[in-house]
């Protein structure tokens, strides 16, 4: 096997953006690690794709990717934190249970996955690492009540921006993109209509939106820290 070829670890892989991630990155000539609780084994016809299934929230699964990563293919180029839960309600009718859990798949994954991958990164002097966060930590809006979405990717974004300056003279780039409501199984179809007048393009996201925003930062050796708004305008205004 080529060493010499990227490789990317994708979480969150197994539907919606984390699918359309890998199919992305596999057609621009990378190998792929994909990860998620339910993700079935890859077929023997993709040699330049493997598949770990494991929650991600959890250390062990993540040195599991890392080894496969590394054992199959030889090195980790690029990581993409997709793994993450939404989960809109009122503040006062969050559970414990809520909190723990949203914490552990948006935060506690991104640190497990991350801290290795820097590792690896610093390793061979260089790799781009990008997050998933949402619109509403800059736009929060009345009718969608989500603040443990923004407790948590606010610190995903802040993150991003400490630890793209922390590796930048290491050759360590860090991004993240900030999304609109997307086109996934997450949102049920009787609910597009709502969300697609959100924003002021008046359409909702497609899959191949955040793909083409990523594959451009994954292009993009000038930009570090950036939070770049896949939204349709809803940051800029309503």
């Amino acid at each position: 096997m080529n060493q010499e070829a990227k490789v990317a670890i994708i979480t969150g892989a197994s539907q919606g953006i984390g699918a359309g991630l890998v199919q992305g990155y596999l057609e621009h000539g990378f190998r792929v690690v994909a990860n998620s609780r339910s993700i079935p084994p890859a077929s023997p016809e993709t040699p330049n794709l493997i598949t770990v299934a494991g929650d991600a929230a959890e250390p062990e699964t993540a040195e599991r990717v890392f080894h496969a990563a590394l054992e199959r293919f030889g090195r980790v180029d690029t990581l993409i934190n997709n793994a993450g839960i939404f989960v809109p309600k009122p503040f006062v009718d969050y559970t414990l249970e809520d909190f723990n859990k949203i914490l552990a798949v948006n935060l506690a994954s991104f640190f497990h996955f991350s801290q290795r991958a820097v590792k690896q990164m610093l390793r061979q002097g260089s790799g781009h690492i990008v997050q998933i966060s949402t619109f509403l930590t800059d736009q929060p809006l009345h009718v969608i009540p989500a603040a443990l979405a923004s407790l948590s990717k606010g610190g995903i974004n802040a993150v991003t921006r400490s630890l793209a300056i922390e590796y930048a003279d290491k050759g360590i780039r860090v991004n993240a993109v900030s999304l609109g409501a997307i086109k996934t199984p997450m949102h049920a179809p009787e609910t597009h209509g709502f969300l697609a007048s959100l924003h002021p393009v008046q359409r909702m996201g497609e899959v191949r939106d955040v793909v083409d925003a990523i594959l451009y930062l994954e292009s993009a050796s000038f930009v570090t820290g950036e939070v770049l708004n896949v939204d349709g305008g809803l940051v800029a205004g309503r």
